[in-house]
Formats: structure tokens, sequence, C-alpha cells
């Protein structure tokens, strides 16, 4: 009897769960329905259905400008929070100077802040010193947001790697970083692709620190849709939209498969 309850009980959360994820996600079936709508006013049930769409955003320079940037910024900003990710990581993990739990707190302080109020901060910092509209200025501010998911991730492989493997391989001759770098990097390193993964969708899909960052003649990929749907809300912004869903799904379907293999 208490056997046929659990069981009941399971196929009950299990279909809840089941209705709970088709309501969230069925938003994004209809963007991507929208996406190959015929007509030019966001119809549903579409009247018919085209590609057209997708070959005038390929083809539109603004669109293809706004991606690249996007993509660009997102790579060096990956690149960057990694690296001081492994250095704050190190620090964090194998330290044990006074403050350290403190240190661990001020770096993850960006990840609870208003992302409204950070942007008003940093816009105020940055046009002081001439950053405001620039690139750099956009690499610095997506930065701030992006490093606290790479020290996460990079300490907590860290936290979890046995630190006897360092100390076997100083014993065996190497230096300290040497040690780190051939034995630690490659122990850590579904860390160090989490760190990358998350940090480059932190930069990839920030909005709102880059509306203060924006400049006219550079804008991220979700600034030029934000702007689009308030001035002229046509099948691009479905079509853009689905990309970065689509985008997504397949980064994060990596990220799983590299865990997946990482752990066995």
């Amino acid at each position: 009897m208490e056997f046929s309850l659990l069981g009941w009980w399971r196929v009950v959360l299990s279909a809840v769960a089941g209705l709970a994820a088709l309501f969230l996600l069925a938003p994004l079936g209809l963007l991507i329905a929208l996406s190959f709508d015929s007509s030019q006013w966001l119809q549903f049930p579409p009247p018919g259905w085209t590609l057209q769409w997708y070959a005038q955003v390929f083809a539109d320079p603004n669109w293809l400008a706004s991606l690249l940037t996007s993509l660009e910024l997102g790579a060096v900003v990956t690149l960057a929070s990694v690296l001081l990710g492994l250095l704050a990581g190190f620090a964090i993990a194998r330290g044990s100077f006074p403050g350290r739990e403190t240190l661990r707190g001020f770096f993850l302080t960006p990840m609870i802040m208003p992302s409204i109020v950070l942007g008003i901060a940093l816009y105020a910092v940055f046009l002081r010193l001439h950053l405001a509209g620039t690139f750099l200025g956009f690499v610095l501010a997506h930065l701030v947001l992006a490093l606290p998911f790479s020290i996460v991730a990079i300490t907590g492989a860290l936290e979890a790697t046995d630190k006897s493997l360092e100390d076997a391989a100083m014993l065996c001759g190497a230096g300290l970083w040497e040690a780190r770098v051939r034995v630690i990097l490659p122990a850590i390193r579904h860390g160090i692709f989490s760190a990358a993964i998350f940090s480059f969708l932190t930069s990839w899909d920030e909005v709102v620190v880059a509306i203060f960052m924006a400049s006219p003649g550079l804008q991220t990929l979700p600034v030029r849709m934000l702007g689009e749907v308030r001035q002229n809300l046509s099948p691009d912004i479905a079509v853009v939209s689905s990309l970065l869903v689509l985008g997504t799904l397949l980064l994060m379907g990596l990220a799983a498969i590299f865990n997946k293999d990482a752990k066995r």
C-alpha cells in the first residue's frame, strides 16, 4: 500500500512538473512559430509560412554589426573572466590569509546587486574616465557581471579537487605554478568550461547595463532588439529571438555533454 501511494505521488508530481515546464516553454514555441509567419504584423496562427524574415535579418548590416559586437564582446569577456577567475579561485580555495571569506563575498556582490543600480554606478564612473560608449567600457562592465559566475564555478571545482595532487607534483620536482598548470587545471577542466559558458552567456544576454554603455555606433544584440521592439515591432525580432534561444540551447547542451564526459 505504501509503495502504491508512493508511486502515485511520483506520477502526480511528474505530471505537475511536466505541466509547469510546458507552461514556461510554450511562449518559446509560439515565438519560434512567429518567426516563420508570412505576415509582417506577427499574427498567430500564421496565415502562411515563409523564410523571408530570416533572409532579411542575415542581409541587414545593422543586425550583423550588433551580432558581431556581441560575439567579440562575449569572447573577450569570457577569456578575461576565466583568467581572473582562476587567479581569484586559487587565492580563495588554496589561500590561508585573513579576510579570505570577506574577499569571496566581495567578488560575489554583483550577483545580488540590482542591474539598474550597477548600470548607473558604472555609467557615472566610466563617464568620468571617458569609457562610456567604448568597447573597453563594455568589456569592463560585462566583466564585473561575469566574473562572479566564473569564480563560483572555478572555486567550487578547486575545493572539490584533492590538494594532495598538487603537493605530490611539487614533491616530484614541479614548481608551484607548474603543478597547478599541469596537474590541477586538467583536473578542474569541467569547472573552467562551466565558467566560460556562464561568463559568455552573462555577457551575451546582458541588456540593462549594456543600455548605459551603448552608443549610436556600438550596440550589442540585446540592446538593438530592445530598440526595435520599442520603435518597430516586426518579425525580425521573432527571428533574432529564435536564433538566440537556439544558440543558448546548443551552448547548454555542449556544457551538459562536456560535464558528463568529465565525470566519467
